[in-house]
């Protein structure tokens, strides 16, 4: 807000009883009225008197009916202190200075009118006497265009501090994951040889050397590891993705998986290397029975999916990252698996619901989307893991496009039961299901009338109320008319 109080230095006309001693009363008004947007005539009471005002939107705010009332009485509370010191303030007659109070009037449906006041006193020439003060002249400036640039300022610097402290909470958040990850994590700047940052599990992995200034990663790795890393790089940096490659450190024994991603920060471009173990290495204490099932999902032909109750998705084996058209797990990893799973957004839903209702579900049929577009019929297999430290989902999808196209193909019969048409939910949209079934009940018809008709199809069309031709375009149309007698007419 403005200073309550401004005292300017100011330097008065040299000749002001040359210049302006001829000047009547109509010019001093107008001198003065435009000296200021608002010039209140105040008598010695501290009583409005007169006032005059500066453009349309002045006038139109109410100022008139200050007329009469002391000045006092038209400002806000906090105000007053200084309309008091601005009326029995004693001017100096040395003073080098012009006092300015900020007030603030009421106003009525509408925000404060903020003015910068400056009172100067009118004295009276009497001829044989001394000068006698006869009223008081009050200039005001509005205020309310910098009081409203200044809002605008206290208001940008409040978001701006909001979205700094906002920014320390990410940080801060993003430096304890980065610190207690157990994954290896480098961050490269723009080039494998420049290292901007490296977690602790990095520096336990590449030793005391990685703490050293000027270290690189590729002093650690093997020769054909290191034309590998660079691959992967520069095909991540041409298109934006690239397959994890398998690297060895110098004189190490085991192999490693590492996986890349990119970011920009600053106009600069950051790469992220997270580094993993096979599954062999990955927990030495498991049985060899059980890293070979690991093996067998992580390979299966159907898709193997783990994720947290949420649906967020913590693992994929690659038949998951096949149908959903991913290069690599790290794609899959923190989506929804909602964002690939489901016909119209409802499927995955009541498939959560029923999953945490039951524990299990078995052959939901559904559909499988791609990320650029392609679509597969799937059925899913899912349980609820609720022991252990993490509760988790894990769900088998298997792609059935092809066998319902077999299905389909073999045989043109319609489904005969209510179960059979039920299994069509899900998979068709609900027109499409009506329609089957509408054929169905007319296909069935036929035949009982032919049947009891002993194929006679004249007597079958009066006993349905169709003419013959009708009759007979729906006989070709399901494909009966193989094996039915011709009538006689």
């Amino acid at each position: 807000m403005p200073q309550a109080s401004q005292a300017y230095v100011h330097k008065p006309f040299d000749k002001a009883g040359q210049f302006l001693d001829g000047l009547d009363a109509d010019a001093a008004a107008e001198l003065v009225t435009a000296a200021a947007d608002v010039v209140l005539i105040l008598d010695a009471d501290g009583v409005i008197r007169d006032l005059a005002l500066i453009g349309k939107e002045m006038m139109g705010l109410g100022c008139q009916e200050w007329i009469g009332k002391p000045w006092i009485q038209t400002v806000t509370t906090e105000s007053k202190a200084k309309i008091e010191d601005l009326l029995t303030r004693k001017i100096d007659q040395n003073a080098d200075s012009v006092r300015w109070r900020h007030v603030n009037h009421p106003m009525a449906d509408r925000a404060d009118l903020p003015l910068s006041y400056s009172v100067v006193q009118v004295h009276r020439k009497t001829k044989g006497k001394a000068d006698q003060i006869s009223h008081s002249v009050a200039f005001g400036r509005d205020l309310r265009g910098q009081v409203a640039l200044q809002q605008r300022l206290v208001t940008a610097q409040q978001s701006m501090e909001r979205d700094y402290w906002r920014l320390r909470q990410v940080e801060t958040r993003y430096r304890l994951l980065f610190q207690m990850a157990s994954e290896p994590v480098l961050i490269l700047e723009g080039s494998i040889d420049k290292l901007e940052e490296a977690n602790p599990a990095a520096h336990e992995l590449f030793g005391e050397p990685s703490r050293l200034p000027g270290w690189t990663l590729l002093s650690s790795l093997d020769v054909p590891s290191q034309a590998a890393v660079r691959d992967m790089l520069d095909r991540l940096r041409a298109s934006g993705r690239a397959d994890p490659c398998t690297i060895r450190l110098v004189d190490a024994t085991q192999d490693m998986v590492v996986a890349a991603s990119q970011f920009r920060q600053e106009n600069t471009l950051h790469f992220l290397l997270r580094f993993t173990r096979p599954f062999d290495a990955v927990a030495p204490s498991m049985s060899t029975s059980k890293r070979q099932l690991l093996q067998v999902m992580e390979s299966a032909p159907d898709a193997l999916v783990v994720t947290d109750l949420d649906g967020r998705i913590l693992s994929a084996n690659r038949a998951f990252l096949d149908l959903g058209q991913l290069a690599s797990e790290d794609q899959a990893r923190g989506e929804v698996l909602e964002k690939w799973l489901g016909r119209t957004g409802v499927d995955f839903r009541v498939l959560l619901t029923n999953l945490r209702q039951h524990g299990s579900v078995r052959l939901f049929a559904t559909q499988m989307r791609g990320e650029y577009g392609s679509t597969s019929e799937v059925e899913i297999s899912a349980v609820a893991v609720n022991t252990g430290s993490q509760r988790c989902l894990g769900f088998t999808i298997r792609d059935v496009g092809r066998r319902l196209g077999i299905e389909t193909r073999s045989s043109k019969e319609l489904p005969r039961s209510a179960s059979q048409m039920t299994e069509l939910v899900g998979r068709l949209p609900l027109k499409d299901i009506v329609r089957e079934t509408t054929d169905l009940i007319e296909q069935l018809c036929i035949e009982a009338a032919l049947e009891l008709t002993g194929d006679n199809r004249a007597s079958a069309a009066e006993m349905l109320g169709l003419s013959r031709q009708s009759l007979y375009i729906k006989l070709r149309r399901f494909g009966i008319l193989e094996g039915v007698s011709e009538d006689t007419h």
